[in-house]
C-alpha cells in the first residue's frame, strides 16, 4: 500500500521558484516539541524542513547547535526515536513538505548506511547532508541514496572555487551554498560572492540552489533568495529553541513567518524584474 509521503520530492520546494528552508535540531528540546515545530513551521510558509540528528561531535556547526545536540542526546534522543518521530508526523498527513536529514558520516556509519537510508525512505525522508563527506567521497553514500530514492544534498562552499562545476554536475536534489567559511551560526554581514558561485553552477546545472550559514532575519533571507532560488535559516531558530524550549512554538512559527515575507519579497521582485525585461 502507497504512503501519504511517497510522492513528495525536493523539487517541490522550489514550485513557487523561491524556498524557504529552516533548519531544527531533532529532539531538541525533547521529541514532542520537534514534532509540533515542524507542522508549525510548515504553517508559517516554509517549504522544506532540514532536521539535525543530534550527534555528540558535530564539527561544522557553531555553540548555538552544539548546545541543541547536547540538549537533544541529554533528553535522550536517539536516532531510531527520531526516525520514529518523523514516520508518526508523516502518516498524520498533515505534513507534505519535503524534509531532509542533515547528519554527519559517523552517524550513518554506525547505523548502517544501508539500513539507515531504507528508514529515511519509509519514514519519508527526501534528502540527507553530510557535511564532512567531501565530493571526492560521496559515491559510497550516494549510490545507496539512489537505491531508496534519498537525495544526497552536495554542498559548495567559497573555498570550491574551480570544484563547484565538478560537484554541481552530479549534485541531486537541491545545491547547498555556504555562504560564509568557518562553522553554522548568526551573521551581520554575508560578504561572499554569492553571484559568481551562483553563475559556475549555472555553467552546467539548472539545479536548484539555495544560500545557508549566516541568516537569520527577513532582509538576508530576501537578499540571499534573490542571488540564489532559497534561503536557509538554522542557528537563529535553533537560538529561539534554546530560550523558549517548549515553548518555543509559537514563537518560531511566527519568526519563520517574517522569513518567508522576506523570500516572497524576492520571488516579487525577481517577477517584476523579468516582466521588464519581457
Amino acid at each position: 500500500m502507497k504512503t501519504s509521503f511517497e510522492n513528495i520530492k525536493i523539487q517541490d520546494a522550489f514550485n513557487d521558484e523561491k524556498a524557504l528552508i529552516t533548519f531544527i535540531t531533532g529532539g531538541d528540546p525533547d521529541l514532542g516539541t520537534t514534532k509540533k515545530l515542524i507542522e508549525a513551521i510548515q504553517n508559517a510558509g516554509c517549504d522544506l524542513i532540514e532536521i539535525g540528528i543530534p550527534f555528540s561531535d558535530p564539527i561544522a556547526e557553531g555553540p548555538v547547535i552544539q548546545e541543541a545536540d547536547e540538549r537533544a542526546l541529554s533528553n535522550g534522543c536517539t536516532t531510531d526515536k527520531l526516525f520514529d518521530a518523523i514516520k508518526e508526523v508523516r502518516m498524520s498527513g498533515k505534513v507534505t513538505i519535503p524534509m531532509v536529514f542533515m547528519t554527519y558520516a559517523n552517524v550513518v556509519f554506525a547505523y548502517g548506511t544501508e539500513k539507515f537510508m531504507k528508514r529515511c525512505n519509509e519514514c519519508g525522508m527526501q534528502g540527507i547532508i553530510i557535511p564532512d563527506i567531501p565530493f571526492e567521497e560521496k559515491r559510497e553514500f550516494s549510490e545507496i541514496c539512489k537505491k531508496y530514492g534519498v537525495d544526497f544534498i552536495s554542498m559548495i562552499a567559497p573555498t570550491s572555487e574551480d570544484r563547484i562545476k565538478m560537484i554541481a554536475k552530479e549534485a541531486s536534489g537541491f545545491l547547498y551554498v555556504v555562504s560564509s567559511l568557518g562553522v553554522t551560526g548568526i551573521r551581520s554581514d554575508i560578504t561572499t560572492d554569492i553571484d559568481t558561485m551562483i553563475a559556475h553552477v549555472r555553467e552546467v546545472s539548472d539545479i536548484p540552489t539555495a544560500v545557508g550559514f549566516g541568516i537569520s532575519n527577513k532582509q538576508q533571507a530576501m537578499n540571499m533568495a534573490s542571488k540564489s532560488d532559497g534561503a536557509i535559516v538554522g542557528s537563529a531558530i535553533v537560538k529561539l529553541i534554546g530560550e523558549y524550549k517548549k515553548d518555543c512554538v509559537p514563537v518560531v512559527e511566527k519568526y519563520v513567518r517574517n522569513l518567508k515575507q522576506g523570500v516572497d519579497a524576492a520571488k516579487t521582485n525577481s517577477d517584476i524584474e523579468k516582466n521588464l525585461v519581457g
